[in-house]
């Protein structure tokens, strides 16, 4: 990144990947701008507030933040090319980035680890960068995520400045500019259907594996990846022989033991899923020189990302997690993972966006179907719409549908508070979906409304 001090505007400062940015650059001593038409909408948003404390200076979306003296302004892609701030910025002559370019241009200035996968990007280079950080590497971080561990007053988690060249980033393939980083290593957990058809982001991923100068580590279970994967990869396993394979593997309800080449670790964080987060972190360490000693010492500490399995309630009858599952991949491990240890689940999915619905519309079906038991329940929220151009031919209605002809219990509820009524009869609810924080406060929600019930079914039981 420029040693010399910048004043730069972020517009769609709210967004996970331009807010990380934009807490990176202030952090490194640049002066930032920025704006979001979430903080427009509402003055008291606590993110505002977190920027507004690292001395981010917010603006209204309007245009009247910018001036020629800035000297250069990134663009969330969210933000469209006939709003007024990027009108404003090319009547001004101010250069204008996009966010993946700007983040490409970044990770060209340092030893850059990418992250790649269509799942579990955000938990991996989450929980690398904790580790190397607790093992004194001084690592840079930009994530989609927000670390629990990173966050604070002035953080939302989801950046670290660090003393080192070492710089991990979640390297996401949703825009197509995967292609352009450069990474000294890199990290491929995982190949399916997502953003993209599976052929279009093996090609994202084989490029980026040709463009990775040093370690490459796959997943050697993967039958996608093992397409694509050169003979000088690193593989981590659970089912199949690999470099670094997990052994003698106990999974609890909310944590994971493991042992690997003679060292026992313990992994806080529950599911398969997470143990191969896991095991592609201890391999890169452990192929740069780290001892697996040093880094069982640190491994359990890790408490995870937001709304990634957040658990809201557990007294030990009732169970109310948060968690971020939206694709199909995603959705079959989180509900794999919680029906070991849970009957009688209530599920509550809201799906993100017409054209991931509409992409992915039988493949979410199947994971549904496949993973309902008869004692399960789905409810499905309408699905999540921010604005823009893409057709609204598909609906949440259309994946219930097609649960239901497999002979599983799903049905559509528009209204949350119409949810938190059906929910008392339950005692296990999951609710996940990407992109609206607001299904964390809906997650607590619903566990104050199973505790209220049962504080009420015992006032009519006395």
């Amino acid at each position: 990144m420029e040693d010399k001090k910048l004043k730069i505007f972020f517009s769609g400062i709210a967004g996970s990947g331009v807010s990380a940015l934009a807490g990176f650059a202030a952090d490194k001593g640049h002066i930032v701008y920025g704006s979001d038409r979430a903080f427009d909408s509402d003055p008291r948003h606590p993110l505002k507030r977190t920027f507004e404390l690292k001395g981010i200076v917010i603006v209204p979306q309007d245009g009247s933040g910018l001036d020629d003296t800035f000297d250069f302004a990134v663009f969330s892609t969210a933000v469209e090319s006939d709003k007024p701030e990027f009108i404003k910025a090319k009547l001004l002559g101010i250069p204008v980035k996009t966010r993946p370019q700007y983040l490409a241009e970044i990770t060209s200035s340092f030893h850059t680890i990418a992250v790649a996968g269509t799942s579990g990007k955000s938990t991996t280079s989450g929980l690398l960068t904790f580790l190397m950080n607790r093992l004194g590497l001084g690592p840079n971080f930009l994530g989609g995520g927000r670390v629990k561990q990173f966050k604070s007053v002035s953080n939302p988690g989801n950046s670290l400045t660090g003393s080192s060249d070492y710089l991990v980033i979640e390297a996401c393939e949703s825009d197509g500019t995967i292609v352009k980083y450069k990474p000294r290593h890199s990290i491929i957990l995982n190949l399916d259907l997502d953003h993209h058809t599976v052929a279009e982001t093996a090609r994202m991923f084989k490029v980026l594996m040709d463009n990775t100068s040093q370690k490459i580590i796959v997943n050697a279970d993967d039958g996608n990846l093992k397409k694509i994967s050169p003979e000088n990869a690193v593989a981590f396993s659970i089912h199949s022989p690999s470099q670094y394979t997990a052994e003698d593997v106990a999974h609890a309800p909310f944590s994971t033991d493991f042992s690997l080449r003679g060292t026992r670790f313990t992994l806080s964080l529950p599911g398969e899923y997470n143990l191969y987060n896991a095991l592609s972190c201890i391999a890169l360490l452990m192929e740069t020189g780290i001892s697996p000693g040093d880094i069982t010492k640190v491994l359990h500490e890790f408490r995870g990302i937001d709304r990634r399995f957040d658990i809201h309630l557990d007294d030990g009858e009732r169970l109310v997690i948060d968690d971020y599952a939206h694709n199909p991949h995603k959705i079959a491990a989180l509900m794999q993972t919680v029906k070991k240890t849970r009957d009688n689940i209530c599920y509550i999915f809201q799906p993100h966006g017409f054209g991931p619905t509409r992409l992915m519309k039988k493949e979410y079906i199947g994971a549904f179907a496949n993973n309902l038991r008869e004692s399960d329940h789905l409810i499905l929220l309408p699905v999540y719409y921010v604005g823009g151009t893409s057709a609204r031919d598909i609906s949440s209605q259309d994946l219930a549908d097609g649960v239901r002809e497999h002979g599983k219990s799903a049905e559509v509820v528009r209204e949350r508070e119409t949810v938190l009524k059906k929910v008392r009869q339950y005692k296990t609810c999951i609710i996940f979906g990407a992109r609206d924080e607001t299904l964390a406060d809906f997650a607590e929600d619903v566990a104050y409304e199973l505790k209220s019930s049962d504080l009420e079914d015992a006032k009519d039981a006395g």
